[in-house]
């Protein structure tokens, strides 16, 4: 098959694609059979009767109310915010829907607050209880999305969402209405404050009793500093690769800073295009949108940039929602023939307002498309054909209207080429072995560190880990083994507080790595980490039978990870389960007790009923 612009796509890349669509055959085909019962009935209000009508428009202005009785024309677009301003990447969001509204009116189009979903700040809850909400916090925020949109009274979808699992939650709901079309609309990054190395060394230091709380509050603060999404490249901005590889929000928008003038002319072209989807519902419906090829795009952006292991969950649970089935596997196939393009922080010392000004987003998509490792021939939110997304965009104030002129690297030790990249392949590997199938992040790591045979220490807390370091008890090579971590014991938490113990056994010239059944932060970093084991502790896994003393070795060059001399099928699980109590977690028993493993999405909601 060639793609646009006739180049040939990639073997591998096509034997994926191909593959997923077999696989996806009868799931897929029930899904765009929903849609298209539900795009039937088009526009839905004029289904209403004038009772629900009149409830619809009850608190609207009386231009807007002219626009809403009249159901045969005129577009009624759906805003999902999660606003909150403890997120300071959702803090812009705060007055997007009177802007929003502002800018369809001239087009003849209203819009309404559909509803406003939940959003945890993972910076806030890390090493915290709260974490442990957090990976669930994705299906109540699909959930929340599909209670707002359920009013059926809405032609379009503009989705106000950028950070961890808000992203994918808001993109699972809204692809259960994907009879119509949405975007998503990004606020951007704040400034580059104090650099990301710099906060790594305070976190170690500060761990060794080297540095008191006052400066690291002071370094964290320098790093963290005002409104947008935070610099390094973790899961929020991760999320923004994948949406903008999708084609799901206007082409060169995702890092463009809250407070600049070309965020507010992103977001009102924004609202043009999506009033001239809604004209086409049809063809540019978001399950039109999202289908295999622009899945598979997205896991290759993720490959190319070294993105957030976290995106290996939610991109199997997004993929689900639209009725398409992928697997870690395909993921590991792609990352044989994707290289590496990017060195952001922590996969090098660049933040993500470097990466932009170096050429970002166009740069990784025109590289990609040229050597035939993306499909241009998809449909997005800015029209058919995803090549426009491979350019440098500029703006036409006079027309508003985006201008594409040639994309050019302007720091080759943030970005590479195809032809001289980083890595020959991806960024996140797949390993298996006796202990089971686990992800690693390795376009962090150094290549020397990729591999270790170690005995292990096991633990089942993460707290318990640092009372051990603090006591001198970790000075040795390890594997450290974090077991009871996953979706199943407690929410599968991310593991924040090991990252600057390991670093700094590692810098002490000790050969360490983690396994764990649990979670990292999207901003993991140089130690080797096999991480969402699965089948996990709390599932009867082998990693529940692991002893202190255990040899264990992780390759991620061969993709294996086993213990060594030690016959698991005589050995109980022996863990023992989280409390689960306080901090609301009681009320999360049914999703605990419910979730599929990491690998099938870690999802506590049905998708397919």
């Amino acid at each position: 098959m060639n793609n646009t612009k006739g180049v040939k796509i990639n073997t591998t890349i096509e034997k994926v694609t191909q593959d997923i669509i077999q696989r996806s055959h009868k799931s897929r085909e029930d899904y765009l059979e929903l849609m298209a019962q539900s795009q039937s009935d088009k526009p839905m209000r004029s289904q209403m009767g004038c009772t629900n009508l009149a409830h619809v428009q009850a608190a609207s202005t009386n231009d807007e109310k002219l626009i809403l009785k009249d159901t045969n024309k005129g577009h009624n677009l759906a805003i999902v915010s999660a606003y909150n301003d403890m997120l300071s990447a959702h803090q812009p969001y705060y007055r997007y829907p009177e802007k929003i509204k502002e800018y369809v009116y001239p087009f003849g189009a209203s819009a309404q607050v559909a509803s406003g979903v939940p959003a945890m700040c993972d910076g806030v809850t890390q090493g915290q209880a709260g974490m442990e909400l957090s990976l669930f916090s994705r299906d109540v925020i699909a959930l929340s999305t599909a209670v707002g949109l359920s009013h059926q009274a809405f032609d379009g979808m503009i989705l106000l969402g950028i950070c961890d699992k808000i992203v994918p939650g808001m993109l699972m709901g809204a692809l259960r209405f994907g009879h119509m079309p949405g975007l998503f609309m990004p606020a951007g990054p704040m400034g580059t404050g104090i650099s990301n190395a710099s906060k790594a060394k305070v976190r170690q230091a500060h761990i060794q009793g080297k540095a008191s709380e006052e400066a690291l509050l002071e370094s964290e603060s320098k790093a963290y500093h005002s409104a947008g999404t935070c610099t390094f490249y973790g899961t929020a901005n991760s999320n923004q690769m994948l949406l903008e590889a999708m084609g799901l929000m206007l082409p060169g928008s995702a890092f463009v800073q809250p407070d600049s003038d070309d965020r507010g002319k992103f977001n009102q072209l924004a609202c043009k295009k999506l009033i001239e989807l809604a004209d086409d519902y049809q063809q540019f419906s978001l399950s039109k949108l999202v289908n295999e090829k622009s899945i598979v795009n997205a896991l290759v952006v993720l490959l190319a940039t070294g993105g957030s292991t976290n995106l290996t969950i939610h991109w199997v649970a997004i993929a689900k929602c639209a009725g398409i089935q992928i697997t870690w596997q395909d993921i590991q196939t792609l990352s044989t023939v994707v290289p590496l393009l990017c060195k952001v922080y922590p996969n090098g010392p660049a933040d993500i307002n470097q990466f932009h000004q170096a050429g970002g987003t166009a740069w990784v998509f025109s590289q990609l498309l040229n050597a035939g490792l993306m499909y241009g021939d998809v449909l997005t939110v800015n029209g058919s054909g995803f090549y426009y997304y491979a350019n440098r965009i500029t703006f036409d104030s006079s027309r508003n209207e985006l201008v594409y002129t040639k994309v050019v690297n302007q720091d080759a030790t943030i970005l590479a080429s195809v032809e001289t990249p980083f890595d020959e392949t991806g960024g996140i590997t797949q390993v298996l072995g006796n202990i089971g199938k686990a992800v690693i992040k390795v376009s962090a790591v150094p290549k020397d560190k990729w591999s270790i045979k170690a005995p292990a220490r096991v633990f089942t807390d993460q707290l318990e880990v640092v009372a051990a370091y603090q006591a001198g008890l970790l000075q040795q090579d390890l594997v450290l083994v974090l077991k009871a971590q996953g979706p199943k014991s407690n929410g599968m938490p991310e593991l924040h507080k090991l990252m600057p113990i390991l670093a700094n056994l590692q810098d002490e010239g000790f050969s360490v790595a983690l396994l764990t059944d649990g979670r990292l932060s999207g901003a993991s970093g140089k130690v080797l980490s096999a991480i969402h084991m699965v089948p996990e502790a709390a599932s009867g896994g082998n990693i529940a039978k692991l002893l202190d003393g255990d040899m264990i070795e992780i390759d991620a060059n061969s993709g294996v990870v086993n213990v060594l001399d030690v016959d698991l099928d005589s050995r109980d699980c022996k863990f023992e389960m989280p409390k689960n109590k306080g901090v609301g977690r009681e009320l999360f028993s049914m999703f605990r007790r419910q979730v599929t493993p990491a690998d099938e999405g870690a999802m506590s909601i049905a998708w397919d009923d």
